[in-house]
C-alpha cells in the first residue's frame, strides 16, 4: 500500500504541528525518560516536542520528510522512515511517538522496529488519533459528509483515522509487555479551523487528476463548503489513545 502523509505540509499543518509541546503531548511518558537516557522522538515533524524533550535526556528527532526537520538546533534530527531506523539494535532506551500510527499503512512493522532498537527493559510511549471517538459538535448531516471525506482522504494515504482505537492491539501483537492505555481528549483545534482544514485538504485533492473516489469526493467537498459557512461556533476535542509499554 502506498503511504503519505494526508495533512500535508502546508502553513495551516506545520503551525498545527509546531504549537505542540511535551509538556501536553509527552506528558505520559516523562515518567519513563530517566536522567541521561537515550529517546528518540518518531514522526518528530518540525521537532518542537523534541526541543522539550531534550533537557531530560539525550533526544533525537526522526522523521521521513526531510524538509520540516529544523536546521540549527541543539537537538539532533535524522531522516529515516519508522521501517528502518538509523540505530543499533538493542541501543535505545525510550520511544516516543505523537501523530504518527494514525498515517502508518503497516503499524505492525514499524513496532517490530521500534521493538529492535529498543534495549531490554526499554519503554515505548506513543499517542495516535481515533477520529471515531472525536467530540464534534454541532454533528450535522454536511460535517458528517465532509469527515467521511476526509476519512477517505486519510486512508487513501494509507493510514488508518481510526487507528486510536486499535493501537493497543498491536503493541501486544509486537510483543510488548506491561502494556497501559489512556484515553484522552484535546482541544487541537478549533471547530471552524476543522472546518476550513477539512475543506482545504478536500479542494486540494479535488485538484489533482480525477481518481476513481472523485465523485465521493466532490460530494464531501460540497459539504465541507458548506460546513465552512456555517461553522462559527462549535467544539471540537479530538480524541487520543496514549499507550505505555515494555520491550
Amino acid at each position: 500500500m502506498l503511504e503519505g502523509y494526508a495533512p500535508g505540509y502546508g502553513q495551516d499543518a506545520l503551525s498545527m504541528m509546531s504549537s505542540r509541546s511535551a509538556v501536553d503531548r509527552a506528558a505520559f511518558a516523562h515518567p519513563l525518560v530517566e536522567p541521561g537516557a537515550c529517546v528518540v522522538d518518531l514522526g518528530c515533524g518540525p521537532g518542537s516536542i523534541t526541543a522539550s524533550l531534550a533537557p531530560l535526556a539525550k533526544v533525537v528527532g526522526v522523521d521521513i520528510h526531510l524538509p520540516v526537520l529544523p536546521v540549527g538546533s541543539a537537538v539532533d534530527f535524522v531522516a529515516a522512515t519508522a521501517y528502518a531506523l538509523p540505530f543499533a539494535t538493542g541501543s535505545v532506551d525510550v520511544v516516543f511517538s505523537h501523530a504518527l500510527f494514525e498515517h502508518l499503512a503497516n503499524p505492525g512493522a514499524a513496532l517490530t522496529e521500534i521493538r529492535r532498537i529498543l534495549r531490554p527493559g526499554g519503554k515505548l510511549a506513543l499517542s495516535t488519533s481515533d477520529w471515531s471517538r472525536a467530540k464534534i459538535r454541532p454533528r450535522t448531516a454536511n460535517v458528517d459528509a465532509a469527515l467521511r471525506g476526509h476519512y477517505l482522504l486519510r486512508r487513501r494515504a494509507g493510514g488508518d483515522p481510526f487507528a486510536g482505537r486499535n493501537v493497543g492491539a498491536w503493541v501486544a501483537a509486537a510483543g510488548f509487555s506491561g502494556i497501559t492505555e489512556r484515553t484522552r481528549f484535546r482541544e487541537d483545534l478549533s471547530y471552524r479551523s476543522l472546518a476550513l482544514y477539512v475543506e482545504s485538504r478536500l479542494a486540494e485533492a479535488l485538484s489533482g487528476p480525477p481518481a476513481k473516489d472523485h465523485d465521493q469526493l466532490t460530494s464531501a467537498a460540497r459539504s465541507a463548503w458548506s460546513w465552512t459557512r456555517t461553522a462559527a461556533v462549535g467544539d471540537f476535542h479530538q480524541c487520543w489513545q496514549e499507550v505505555t509499554a515494555t520491550r
